[in-house]
């Protein structure tokens, strides 16, 4: 018999966290125009971040409501955003701060100072190294050694995120590597390769599918390729959503006219954290060292939009009643409403496989079907078109065990 899976305690607080702000910056910043796997050399000695602001990114993060913050300690072209002692290619090799600088322990360091869980991501991949190809022991070695010192040298990390861009067909050495991660970080959450905590949702637009269920038996590892990686049994393991706010990843002169609106950002919302996945929405810092003006202005916009939207309630599952698999919300008065947001309590597992939504109509109360929907999972936003109800009906119709729902909130926001 297969045991159903369960999530941990800790992806369970992982998936209460939400909405996250990726951060890419490094060597690349100052190279204008600069690809992924981009065959011209850089120099270190062109990192000078003027003005390097860690504080500044975290508290616009904090402001617009992100609780974790993920920042590229090394991306692929192998530039080391801290004093590493395994490569020269690193920003003690700078002029920044004298080559005593410290990317990752500003940006810790902020992180702590507003409350925001810090993550790092680390690209497996490195094109500086050029035994990657011709010594994979050699490589190991390298690899852990560097993840050694992240994790050593700057407290409880919460993310390590790995990028499977560039490994596609590189072989490492998992066990020990990720022996040693838990070893040093028993509390990490590790992103989608070696022994992932949580799943690439598989696109780099922000999308979740429908459905997008946390428990899966594969996981898609590299925009490079459609190819999954079959894991051992199903496990669970949770969905982010990445997505940049411009169409670069790290800072660039001229990408600004696609930067995303508004209105594009509150689709992606409901497209991720409204399929019960996370979103972590990129901006790359400037060649200050700052989040730039209009990337700031428009997160803080999206954040204000998502509080304005979902921060009240009229009314939440305290106000319901539960008869067997039912759920009904009956107000005082007949009122306009034009979103659900159901949660599923997840501590057990992922039970809800069907539900439907229904009012009473205020006129004519008459019982009407409005919505029919899959998995719930963390979070389920359903966005209707205004109605006036005199009740609300939210049924299983279909489940693997006893359904439990954590929250049920009714909203009309009126936009």
């Amino acid at each position: 018999m297969t045991t159903k899976p369960v999530p941990t305690a800790r992806q369970l607080a992982y998936q209460d966290w939400e909405f996250g702000l990726f951060i890419h910056f490094g060597l690349r910043t100052f190279y204008e125009g600069y690809v992924d796997f981009d065959s011209r050399p850089m120099d270190p000695a062109a990192f000078h971040p003027v003005d390097l602001d860690c504080d500044q990114w975290i508290r616009t993060a904090k402001e617009a409501g992100m609780q974790y913050a993920v920042l590229t300690a090394k991306h692929h072209d192998g530039f080391s955003n801290w004093p590493t002692s395994y490569s020269s290619f690193t920003v003690a090799a700078s002029p920044w701060r004298g080559g005593k600088g410290d990317v990752i322990r500003e940006f810790v360091d902020a992180c702590r100072k507003y409350d925001v869980k810090p993550g790092l991501y680390y690209s497996p991949y490195d094109g500086s190294a050029d035994f990657y190809t011709q010594d994979a022991q050699a490589y190991d070695d390298y690899f852990v050694n560097q993840i050694t010192e992240l994790l050593t040298n700057y407290g409880d990390i919460d993310i390590l995120w790995f990028d499977g861009c560039g490994s596609e067909n590189h072989t490492y050495d998992w066990p020990r590597i990720i022996g040693e991660i838990r070893r040093l970080q028993p509390n990490i959450l590790i992103f989608n390769m070696g022994d992932p905590d949580f799943r690439w949702v598989g696109n780099e637009d922000g999308i979740a599918p429908v459905p997008c269920w946390n428990a899966v038996s594969s996981t898609s590892v590299s925009i490079l390729t459609e190819d999954k990686e079959e894991l051992p049994d199903t496990l669970w393991l949770p969905a982010e959503c990445d997505v940049q706010m411009r169409a670069s990843w790290f800072y660039s002169d001229s990408d600004e006219p696609t930067m995303k609106s508004l209105d594009e950002l509150m689709g992606l919302y409901y497209y991720s954290v409204g399929r019960g996945t996370n979103l972590l929405l990129n901006i790359g810092p400037d060649r200050e060292g700052k989040l730039p003006a209009k990337d700031t202005e428009r997160l803080l916009e999206f954040g204000a939009e998502v509080r304005r939207r979902f921060g009240n309630p009229l009314a939440t599952i305290a106000q319901c009643s539960k008869d067997g698999q039912t759920w009904v919300y009956e107000p005082t008065e007949a009122h306009l409403l034009d979103h659900i947001v159901i949660q599923e309590d997840l501590t057990g597992g992922e039970c809800i496989h069907r539900f439907k939504i229904s009012v009473v109509t205020a006129k004519s109360h008459r019982v009407v079907s409005l919505y029919e929907g899959q998995n719930i999972g963390h979070k389920a936003i359903i966005r209707l078109p205004a109605v006036k109800a005199s009740r609300v009906i939210v049924e299983i119709l279909e489940c693997d065990g006893e359904p439990s729902l954590r929250e049920l909130a009714f909203f009309y926001t009126g936009g």
